[in-house]
């Protein structure tokens, strides 16, 4: 979590912006309280991206509460909102912590963050969320598709090691990785929650080429620390080839996502 910077913030937002799924966003923004003001929670907020995207979608008036472990990130936040809003820096590992800051909230969300934390965080925050029958929606969580072109031979080798390494400990333990939309929308069935789900995938070209090179050199570099050393020129060799196709405009990327909305009727 502490690796995430303003800089990286800002690249990505326009990819999170437009990939967002109008149904998932649409669907849980109909059923929260009108005439009053919607109490929100946002865990892991960073700048404050998923803030200022669900707002425009959201009834007025609204009461937003930021949580990061970065005091710095949301500094920025409050700076660039648009509108009045709370910041809280917290060790967002600590489930006991936050299950306190969603009592009384209608509404808790969570960009880019699922797919990072462990089975016993996301049943700790879900089960806060039903006792509060607060709405959900944890948009963005990597679903373990990613496809390149003009495709490599090593795309394979290096989506299953990215792949695995998204299931290392990311310091909530081990991570729910590529799994984590399909077990949050399960677990919060479990709990009540109508669920509806929706792809919310990256589709990156030649106007995405400084993300499309962020995100070739982090999926090497994670891809190296999965594999055995023999295959450290295999994967720098990909990453080479796979930078050059950027360069020359010619590349496409497709990250999945998902996006989870869910309520209690």
């Amino acid at each position: 979590m502490s690796d995430f910077t303003a800089e990286w913030l800002a690249l990505r937002e326009p990819a999170d912006w437009q990939s967002r799924s109008t149904r998932v966003t649409e669907a849980v923004a109909e059923i929260l309280p009108k005439g009053r003001a919607v109490r929100v929670v946002d865990l892991a907020a960073g700048t404050g991206s998923n803030a200022r995207f669900l707002a425009r979608a959201m009834p007025t008036p609204q009461a937003w509460l930021l949580v990061d472990q970065n005091a710095q990130l949301l500094e920025r936040a409050r700076r660039i909102a648009g509108f009045d809003l709370r910041t809280e820096a917290v060790d967002l590992s600590q489930t006991l912590h936050l299950t306190r800051l969603i009592v009384q909230k209608d509404f808790v969300t969570a960009s880019a963050l699922l797919d990072l934390v462990s089975a016993q965080w996301l049943q700790a925050v879900c089960a806060a969320c039903q006792r509060e029958r607060a709405a959900v929606l944890f948009a963005l969580s990597y679903d373990g598709r990613m496809s390149c072109w003009p495709e490599e031979p090593e795309d394979e080798l290096v989506r299953n090691l990215v792949n695995r390494h998204q299931h290392t400990d990311k310091g909530f333990g081990r991570a729910l990785g590529p799994d984590a939309a399909a077990q949050a929308a399960e677990l919060l069935e479990s709990l009540g929650y109508a669920v509806i789900r929706d792809r919310s995938d990256w589709v990156l070209g030649s106007d995405s080429m400084p993300l499309q090179q962020q995100l070739i050199d982090g999926w090497a570099n994670a891809a190296t620390g999965m594999a055995p050393s023999s295959d450290t020129p295999v994967i720098e060799g990909w990453r080479a080839r796979r930078i050059d196709h950027v360069t020359q405009g010619s590349s496409r990327v497709v990250v999945g996502h998902e996006d989870v909305g869910a309520f209690i009727a």
